[in-house]
């Protein structure tokens, strides 16, 4: 099944500079992808034509990155911070791929704003950060051992976005 060339570990390192270079970079792939499918998500949001469609498609993008089932994205995230907070050259490649995901999210704000939706006050790149720490926020509850009301956390979110992100 595997096969005994010897080949396959130079062609490995000519990818990577050593074995934990090659970790690192599957942490910080890891890290990206479920920021990624909210900008898809997200995408799609904006493809609304109203400000209700709107609001209803950011409930649902939130349902979906709160919830239990994203647990282990969001143990595997801040596992990936809290190793690059630590290893500089984590850092670098961990730090690029953040400022695109950032850069992506502001541009979809951007977007909204441009649409008459999104708060003149508020920077696109500020609300871009405060909607993944919030989301990666969540972590802090699902450590906890008596955990907060799903409905409540909800709600804030809802009531964030609704009255401060987007309001009328």
């Amino acid at each position: 099944m595997f096969s005994k060339n010897r080949e396959s570990p130079r062609a490995l390192y000519h990818h990577f500079e050593d074995f934990n270079d090659l970790l690192e970079q599957a942490l910080v792939y890891r890290f990206t992808l479920s920021v990624d499918r909210s900008i898809e998500m997200l995408t799609q949001v904006l493809g609304t034509t109203n400000r209700e469609e709107f609001l209803e498609g950011i409930h649902q993008v939130t349902l979906n990155t709160q919830s239990v089932e994203r647990l282990s994205q969001r143990k595997e995230r801040v596992i990936a911070l809290s190793t690059a907070a630590l290893n500089p050259r984590m850092a670098m490649s961990l730090g690029r791929e953040q400022e695109r995901l950032t850069e992506a999210l502001a541009d979809l704000f951007r977007e909204a704003k441009e649409r008459g939706w999104g708060n003149p006050n508020i920077e696109p790149r500020t609300a871009a950060v405060l909607v993944q720490a919030y989301t990666l926020g969540k972590i802090v509850d699902d450590f906890t051992e008596e955990h907060l009301n799903h409905e409540d956390w909800i709600k804030l979110i809802d009531d964030l976005v609704e009255k401060v992100i987007f309001p009328r």
